[in-house]
C-alpha cells in the first residue's frame, strides 16, 4: 500500500462538501498561512502547486490571510510569476547565513535585504493593481513596554505572557491586532473578530513592505517597525504574537477555507504554545480544510523533524542549508498526492472529519 504523505482533515461543513462534491478551486474563498519561520519549507511544494496550477485559472477574487512566514509566502501571489517568486523566496530564506553571534540589528538588516530582492518596487505595484488575490496580513501593534527595544522589552513579554495565560483576551492589554488589507478588499469576513482589539489599514505602495517586514518581526529577534504609513502610530511586531496559527471566527467566509499547515496542532497565539488546552479544531472551524504532513512524512525527513529556527544554532550553515533544501524537495511529495487526489476525485475518500 502506498504511503500517505499528506493528511486532509476538514470541519463538518467542509467535510460534507468534499464527500459529496469533491474539491475545486472555486470552492475556496480564503487561503490561510501561519507563522512558524522555516517550518514552512515543507509546504513550498504545496504552494507551488496551489499558486501555479490549482488557482492558476481562477477568476473570482481569493482572500489570503497570513501572519509572519505565512504572509511572506503569500506575497508571491499577485506577482507576474507567482511560482518563480515563491521559489525565489524559498531560495533566499533557506540560504541565509549570519555571523557566529548575530544581534538584532544584523538579523533585521538581512531581513530587509531579503525583502528588497524578493519584492522589488515593481512587484508591489503589480500586487496592488490586481484583485484576484487579495492580501490580508495581521501585524501586532505594541502597547506599553512591549514597544521598547532592547532587553527591557523582555519585561513586557513576560507580563503579556502572564496575562495571556490567565485569559487570552487579556493579551489585548499589550497588543492590538492590525489587519493590513488589499485596497480592493473590504475585509468583511473579519467583521466578527472581537476577541482582541482590532484595527484596519489598507495596503499601499507606501506601506506594503513596511507591513510585510513588521508581520515577521519576531520580538527580541528583529527590531520592531515604527509608524507604518497609513496606520496608527506606534511600534509593530510579528503578527504571530496575537495570531500564531489562528483561532479566529471564519463564519463570515462565503465558501471554504483552505489551510496548508506544517503542524498537526493549531495553536491560537504565540504565548499559547505551552497551554495544551488552547487548540483550534474543526469544531471551531466547520468550513476549514486543514492540509498537514503525516507522521510518516516527518519520520522520513532528515533529523525526523520539520525545520525550525533552532537549526541556526544546532547546525553549521552547510548542514542547515542542505537539510532545509531536502525538506523543500520532500514537500513536493505532499503536493503530488494532493494533485492526484483532486484530479482523480480520491480526495473524497482521503478526507477525514476534523473534531
Amino acid at each position: 500500500m502506498a504511503t500517505d504523505w499528506l493528511q486532509v482533515r476538514a470541519g463538518q461543513r467542509a467535510y460534507q462538501h468534499i464527500k459529496e462534491q469533491g474539491l475545486s478551486a472555486a470552492d475556496i474563498q480564503l487561503l490561510v498561512g501561519a507563522s512558524g519561520g522555516p517550518k514552512w519549507f515543507v509546504l513550498q511544494g504545496l504552494d507551488r502547486y496551489l499558486f501555479g496550477e490549482f488557482f492558476a485559472d481562477r477568476q473570482q477574487p481569493l482572500d489570503l490571510l497570513g501572519t509572519s512566514a505565512g504572509a511572506w509566502r503569500f506575497a508571491a501571489l499577485g506577482q507576474r510569476d507567482p511560482v518563480a517568486a515563491s521559489e525565489l523566496f524559498c531560495r533566499l530564506y533557506s540560504t541565509q547565513t549570519y555571523s557566529a553571534k548575530p544581534d538584532v540589528q544584523e538579523i533585521t538588516d538581512e531581513a530587509r535585504k531579503l525583502l528588497a530582492e524578493y519584492i522589488p518596487d515593481s512587484a508591489v505595484g503589480d500586487i496592488l493593481q490586481q484583485d484576484r488575490f487579495r492580501h490580508h496580513w495581521i501585524v501586532a501593534r505594541c502597547r506599553g513596554m512591549t514597544a521598547i527595544e532592547g532587553k527591557r522589552q523582555l519585561l513586557g513579554l513576560l507580563a503579556s505572557a502572564a496575562a495571556n495565560r490567565v485569559k487570552r483576551q487579556w493579551l489585548g492589554k499589550f497588543y492590538e491586532r492590525v489587519l493590513f488589507h488589499h485596497p480592493a478588499s473590504n475585509a468583511t469576513f473579519t467583521q466578527q473578530w472581537n476577541d482582541l482589539p482590532t484595527r484596519y489599514a489598507a495596503l499601499s505602495e507606501q506601506n506594503f513592505k513596511q507591513a510585510l517586514l513588521a508581520t515577521g518581526s519576531i520580538p527580541m529577534v528583529l527590531s520592531g517597525v515604527r509608524d507604518i504609513a497609513g496606520a496608527p502610530a506606534g511600534t509593530y511586531r510579528d503578527g504571530g504574537v496575537t495570531d500564531y496559527h489562528f483561532d479566529l471566527d471564519f463564519g463570515g467566509v462565503d465558501g471554504l477555507v483552505l489551510y496548508p499547515h506544517f503542524h498537526q496542532e493549531v495553536i491560537p497565539g504565540w504565548f499559547d504554545k505551552s497551554i495544551k488546552s488552547r487548540r483550534t479544531t474543526g469544531q471551531h472551524w466547520p468550513n476549514v480544510i486543514l492540509l498537514t504532513p503525516t507522521a510518516e512524512f516527518i519520520e522520513a525527513l532528515p533529523y525526523k523533524k520539520i525545520p525550525d529556527r533552532t537549526d541556526f544554532a544546532k547546525l553549521d550553515a552547510e548542514q542547515r542549508i542542505q537539510y532545509w533544501q531536502q525538506a523543500v524537495e520532500q514537500g513536493k511529495w505532499m503536493a503530488e498526492q494532493l494533485h492526484e487526489w483532486i484530479a482523480t476525485d480520491r480526495i473524497r475518500e482521503k478526507v477525514q472529519l476534523w473534531t
